[in-house]
């Protein structure tokens, strides 16, 4: 097949499901055309049988803002035109469903199928805007496919957005061969002494992130077992986390790394990983942590409960019981048969439910199906 595959090309989830898939898709020799205004950053290299095209926007003297959704939407038909492909596989709604429907439109009849892939935020934040509703409800409506990365957030699109179409289930999903146990960075001691547990988090570091709360459970934690925090990612409570940290006494514990780009090299090193969200769709990054054999402690809301098995990979408790998590990580972090047997089911779950394979194939039998429709 040739599938024109449009995201956001920065640092989250659904840039980074839409980046891994794309080179699965290509590896089992599929014709991949990623457009966007800039790389994905999980792509970098080359790889064979992806291209990459980049959307222009103009900055006209009368464009307040520059009309990056109609740009888009001429390159995509541009690409679909010259490439002749077969679908677009758009994720996340908002535009990009919308500007995919538009592109169909400007080709007419000879126009890809068009596929949106819902991944959270799109859905229960944006979505949710009034100001939005309605044009999320209409490009996810416009589709010829829809999937979500959850089962909580199928039935929440259906429930919100009163969709008559069906919405097909597919998991996010990890490459055990990258995250796993013995891609761990080699120079722990870079990190934390021998004595020392390490404690991470990943994240985009927005306000639904509760990043503040991971902080908090570090500081419990650490009044207990010497330990420290690493902080992967950028964002706006970045800053706020910093500051944070500076009051608590904690800025030689706590260390900010940054956008990271091997983040299984980082995850196969921690003890345990935090993820307190307010709401996850679905929890790419605990995922990655498990696959690395990492047990997770987080919040139980949203798809997390579709990812971690409380008790057995890990616990969820409920959103903000800050007490509840750290005295949850201490008990891992104090019982190594308990941390041990954890990350063994975490890494066992992850491969058995979420390994790359046969969901790349849950994809290509929904192209097929759609296609055939």
């Amino acid at each position: 097949m040739k599938i024109g595959i449009t995201c956001y090309p920065t640092v989250g989830g659904s840039g980074a499901v839409a980046a891994e898939l794309g080179k699965h898709l290509a590896r089992r020799g599929h014709e991949i055309h990623f457009i966007s205004y800039r790389l994905p950053f999980r792509l970098g290299d080359f790889h064979q049988n992806i291209s990459f095209h980049a959307v222009d926007v103009s900055s006209y003297v009368l464009f307040e803002y520059p009309p990056h959704d109609l740009a888009l939407a001429a390159k995509m038909a541009e690409v679909a035109r010259e490439r002749q492909l077969d679908l677009f596989h758009v994720h996340y709604a908002i535009p990009h469903a919308v500007v995919g429907f538009l592109a169909q439109q400007m080709l007419g009849s000879d126009a890809p199928k068009l596929i949106t892939t819902l991944h959270g935020t799109d859905v229960t934040l944006v979505g949710q805007d009034r100001s939005f509703f309605e044009i999320t409800r209409f490009g996810i409506q416009k589709s010829d496919g829809v999937t979500a990365v959850s089962h909580f957030l199928r039935q929440m699109t259906l429930d919100e957005f009163q969709i008559k179409n069906g919405i097909e289930v597919i998991h996010n999903f990890i490459d055990p061969a990258d995250y796993c146990p013995s891609r761990a960075y080699k120079d722990r001691a870079a990190f934390a002494r021998p004595d020392e547990k390490i404690l991470l988090h990943i994240s985009n570091f927005r306000p639904v992130k509760r990043i503040m709360d991971v902080v908090r459970i570090f500081e419990r934690v650490n009044k207990e077992v010497p330990s420290v925090l690493l902080m992967v990612g950028e964002g706006p409570e970045r800053a706020s986390a910093q500051a944070l940290a500076r009051r608590l006494g904690l800025s030689d514990r706590v260390r900010f790394l940054g956008t990271q780009t091997s983040v299984g090299e980082i995850a196969a090193m921690a003890d345990v990983f935090l993820l307190p969200s307010e709401l996850e769709s679905f929890g790419l990054s605990a995922l990655e942590s498990m696959a690395c054999g990492v047990p997770v402690v987080g919040s139980d809301a949203g798809g997390m409960p579709e990812v971690v098995e409380n008790g057995v990979t890990g616990y969820l408790l409920p959103v903000g019981d800050v007490e509840g998590m750290a005295a949850r990580t201490v008990e891992i972090l104090r019982d190594p048969d308990r941390q041990h047997r954890m990350g063994g089911a975490s890494r066992a779950r992850a491969e058995r439910l979420f390994s790359a394979d046969p969901l790349v194939t849950r994809y290509e039998q929904y192209y097929e199906k759609v296609l055939g429709s």
